[in-house]
């Protein structure tokens, strides 16, 4: 559990009475100090560059200019409420027809498997060639097609994230322990070749539509598209489709099962080892909707977790894992007894009972007398066929869901990057008369459905700057949440986690302390709430207080429920504009105004494409272009321009969207004027870089005032830049920093990017119309700290009535002292007009240091340009500390249940090494100037989120104050 503490609790100094000598020295030290840090002088500074960064700051954006242009357009505008509850009803009824096609793919490929079943008689002498997707297109050493390879043309296809492949033809994977011409094989490859025109027939009715494939029961898997399939490192085909996820679950439906194992003595060496190979082989074949437990016996009966006593679990990911560890454990000793095993086993179920022995049993049949003798069977080597069969005899063909897993674009290929997705599945049984009643299974069809594509359903301009949606399934596991984290960092590596798949709702949204918002949707219910949330940006560094209604409903013929999330306030209003777009559409031969700036100037949130090499943030979709193959060549921006010439009007547009656009597009086009002014009339300050808007419909301007070759913050808004973009899961962070803040008021703060630092100025413009205020966008400025220093040691030499040179300055003869911004709450009262002074009980004065802190306490500036971007605990703790004493500041914890805490193995011990003679001397001084009295003035800086705090600059408090950190805590917390 992570917490992040942006105000934390300090020491209380503790007054020591010195000797009488050093009474005085105290006393006139203290003298010094007030005189060195006079509080109107502070004040002076802090007013003057308050002024200044107030002017500089609404120069460079046009702040004003676009407030001005945003009141002339409020009587043509008009401002919504966003209706939660129809909103959720829309998207689930959007998600719910996309779904819905899936579904019906699969069917029409099950209904083509089981007849080409039919009619198919089996052939023991079957010649018959076929595709093996790891045999295409190689040739042997004279230069022929191997067998079972030959030419397959393959493409790159951009729909299947670049991957080359035939969308004309399937293939066949075989496993590298599956013979590939054993007759079994041959005849359901053969079978299954008519799949291929059923295949080509759902991607034409659906092109929306993946990877659709067959696993049959064989061994093999067919695949569609046909692709190259690429072995691992040692050339082995290790995937095998029966042990898939989706095969499982289509094939079994929900089981409980109870594994029982033998420890006795007889089971020692290798009889054990294969054991417990067994059972975690059982165990990797249960799913979410399964349950199951694990009794260990000898002479008595022990369950390997004795929590789960007389009980069966869910078989999650984590149960799963837990009960490996213990079954890795075991130990044999003793001699057999089965009977209290099986009738312990009988009490909790009587369905699917494993057993896991060396020998016969001697004593079973009066336990099955007595529960179920005609039940009984002992071989349970093809379990999964036995539990599938009454699924086929009844001929249920149950459709299943997967919980969220991750792709690795189908295995191991050129193209692969990590996806999360969810499979549709069905069953495929004969239909043979002659072998209905053995209730045969053939294999599974499916089909994968990538969840960014179902998100896109919701869009995220609807729902505002921290609105957001989600999916979760029937067990409460997440799907799709913008918080689910399911990578960390190994070592330079992105690794899956051991339980990303097994998030539960209540881990993310975990102010939901008493599950209401869970319970609801679990059960499938249509509903709102609201909670009152503590939310994070920036990493986790800034907390957000929220009030968040909460808006779901499940989707019907699926184990899912969707749900989404309007932040009250700000986020529950839109304003619409009036430029329609049929004004917008023009005929081929002119070129409307419009349209000339979409071509010249417009930014849409998706038009920020990075190169192929890295990864693509999601785009927003402001036209559909994956429907029709033609059109996946458009970007959004391209596709959103020839729809609007009336050159593509096939295209399914989102017109709210694109109107919004459009209007965004016309109210801020003159600030792209206005900037080109200042840079060509106007000698633009060093320093300044980069000037940006955003609003509420994706629309982004960005102006370099600096050339790439001078500019500190290279990485700012470009591709890489994910945090500062609009994707499908936020808001650009400078957008989201600024809706929380004053609008008008510039919110600053401190950008550290792997030692590149510099620092960002937001602030947020409204629109308002009968009596309703929304929020229309946000602008800022990025500006270098270079620029920043030179202002303020220039204003900090400056002092109040005195003439000359000013004695006090956050310079020194021999170097500048270090000078801090910090951030302040500004919902504070205690900061408006703050001018106070303080003393700490802790040393002598000589020189000054001048700290700005944060409202989340971070520093903006220091002479030491690696505490820019840290805490101020960790630089000053005992300022920091005194701060939280007053409440300026104050403790804020947030949890994170994805955190995996790393295990600490150093071993040390309190024990001191041996010193040298002069150390207790050393150790005396230090103690004897450590203990008097340090001075700091607090400022705020009027019109900002920034405070100024002047310290002694030769003060270490470090034995009375250590350091504050922000680093996470592990807390163990247990589950009732």
């Amino acid at each position: 559990m992570l917490g992040v503490e942006s105000r934390m609790e300090g020491r209380v100094p503790r007054r020591r009475k010195l000797l009488g000598i050093l009474g005085f020295l105290c006393l006139w030290i203290t003298a010094q100090a007030q005189m060195k840090i006079p509080p109107e002088t502070v004040q002076q500074w802090a007013s003057v560059f308050s002024v200044e960064l107030q002017e500089f700051t609404t120069k460079y954006s046009g702040s004003l200019l676009l407030q001005k242009k945003l009141k002339d357009v409020e009587p043509i505008i008009k401002i919504v409420e966003v209706d939660g509850n129809d909103l959720v009803k829309d998207y689930s009824d959007e998600i719910e027809r996309m779904l819905g096609s899936k579904m019906k793919s699969v069917k029409r490929l099950a209904e083509s498997a089981e007849d080409a079943d039919l009619y198919h008689e089996f052939n023991a002498s079957l010649q018959f060639d076929y595709f093996n997707s790891m045999l295409i297109n190689t040739v042997d050493d004279d230069g022929n097609n191997v067998d079972l390879g030959g030419e397959f043309p393959l493409e790159e296809n951009e729909h299947f994230n670049n991957m080359a492949v035939n969308t004309q033809q399937s293939d066949i994977q075989i496993p590298t322990n599956v013979y590939n011409k054993d007759p079994n094989i041959l005849n359901a490859i053969y079978n299954s070749e008519a799949l291929n025109d059923v295949f080509i027939g759902n991607f034409q009715k659906d092109p929306t539509l993946t990877w659709q494939y067959f696993g049959s029961s064989t061994g093999f898997f067919r695949i569609y598209p046909g692709i190259k399939w690429t072995p691992d490192s040692n050339g082995v085909a290790a995937f095998d489709c029966r042990n898939r996820n989706w095969y499982i679950q289509a094939a079994t439906s929900p089981k409980d099962i109870i594994i029982m194992v033998d420890i006795s003595g007889s089971m020692k060496g290798l009889k054990m080892t294969i054991a417990k190979h067994t059972i975690n082989t059982i165990l990797d074949t249960l799913g979410e909707n399964d349950f199951v437990n694990v009794i260990a016996y000898t002479d008595y009966v022990r369950y390997v977790e004795p929590c789960f006593k007389g009980t069966l679990v869910q078989a999650d990911l984590d149960n799963r894992e837990h009960f490996k560890q213990l079954v890795e454990d075991l130990h044999v000793k003793g001699e057999a007894k089965i009977k209290h095993a099986m009738k312990e086993s009988f009490k909790i179920l009587n369905e699917a009972i494993m057993l896991i022995t060396d020998g016969a049993m001697e004593d079973f049949e009066s336990v099955f007398e007595e529960f179920n003798w005609p039940e009984r069977r002992e071989n349970v080597m093809e379990y999964l066929h036995v539990l599938s069969r009454p699924m086929v005899i009844n001929h249920d063909h149950d459709i299943i869901w997967t919980e969220a897993y991750m792709d690795t674009v189908l295995f191991t290929t050129k193209a692969q990057s990590l996806l999360l997705m969810t499979s549709v599945a069905m069953p495929v049984f004969s239909k043979k008369k002659e072998t209905l009643s053995h209730g045969i299974l053939l294999g599974v069809v499916g089909s994968d459905v990538p969840l960014m594509e179902v998100m896109k359903l919701a869009p995220r301009y609807m729902l505002g700057a921290h609105g957001y949606a989600f999916l979760i399934t029937n067990n409460g596991y997440i799907l799709a949440h913008p918080d689910l984290r399911p990578l960390y960092k190994y070592g330079k590596k992105l690794k899956p986690k051991p339980n990303y798949n097994s998030v539960d709702l209540s881990e993310v949204e975990w102010e939901d302390t008493e599950e209401k918002l869970r319970t609801a949707m679990v059960r499938g219910e249509t509903g709102s709430s609201s909670l009152s949330i503590r939310a994070s940006v920036d990493k986790g560094k800034r907390p957000l207080f929220l009030i968040n209604d909460y808006y779901y409903t499940n989707i019907d013929e699926t184990p899912f429920s969707f749900g989404m999330v309007l932040t009250r306030g700000h986020g529950g209003l839109m304003f619409l504009g009036n430029v329609s777009v049929e004004e917008g559409r023009i005929s081929h031969n002119s070129l409307h105004p419009l349209h000339k700036l979409l071509y010249e100037v417009l930014q849409l949130a998706c038009m920020i494409s990075p190169p192929q090499t890295s990864p693509s943030p999601p785009e927003w979709t402001y036209c559909e272009t994956d429907i029709d193959p033609g059109h996946r060549k458009y970007t959004q921006l391209q596709a959103a321009i020839r729809y609007l010439l009336g050159k593509e009007p096939d295209l399914e547009c989102d017109e709210v969207l694109l109107q919004q656009t459009l209007f965004d597009a016309v109210v801020t086009a003159p600030l792209e004027a206005y900037w080109n002014a200042l840079m060509l009339n106007d000698r633009v300050e060093p320093g300044v870089e980069t000037v940006f808007l955003g609003t509420r419909s994706g629309l982004m301007r960005v102006v370099r005032y600096a050339g790439v070759e001078s500019r500190v913050a290279k990485k700012f808004l470009t591709p890489a830049d994910k945090d500062n973009l609009y994707t499908i899961d936020h808001f650009p962070l400078w957008y989201r920093l600024a809706v929380e803040n004053t609008p008008g008021s510039f919110y600053y703060y401190p950008v550290n990017d792997k030692g590149v630092k510099y620092i960002i100025a937001t602030t947020a413009v409204t629109v308002s119309s009968k009596g309703k205020t929304a929020m229309a966008g946000a602008i800022g400025v990025q500006l270098s700290l270079d620029w920043l220093e030179k202002r303020f040691w220039a204003i900090a030499k400056q002092c109040s009535n005195i003439e000359g040179v000013c004695p006090l300055s956050c310079e020194s003869v021999v170097s500048i002292l270090p000078a801090l911004f910090v951030i302040i709450n500004h919902q504070s009262s205690m900061f408006k007009n703050l001018n106070t002074h303080f003393f700490l009980f802790c040393c002598s004065v000589q020189d000054l240091n001048c700290f700005l802190v944060d409202n989340n306490g971070f520093i903006l500036l220091s002479k030491e340009r690696n505490e820019v971007g840290r805490f101020f605990g960790e630089v000053d703790g005992s300022v920091m500390a005194s701060l939280i004493k007053m409440g300026m500041y104050k403790k804020v914890s947030l949890y994170d249940y994805q955190a995996m805490c790393k295990n600490n193995h150093h071993h040390h011990n309190s024990a001191r090494p041996l010193l040298s003679p002069f150390y207790v001397i050393t150790a005396l001084i230090r103690w004897f100037f450590s203990n008097v009295l340090m001075m700091f003035v607090v400022q705020q800086i009027p019109n900002s989120n920034l405070v100024l705090v002047v310290t002694q600059a030769d003060c270490d408090c470090s034995r009375q104050y250590g350091s504050i950190l922000l680093e996470p805590k592990e807390i163990k917390y247990i589950l009732h």
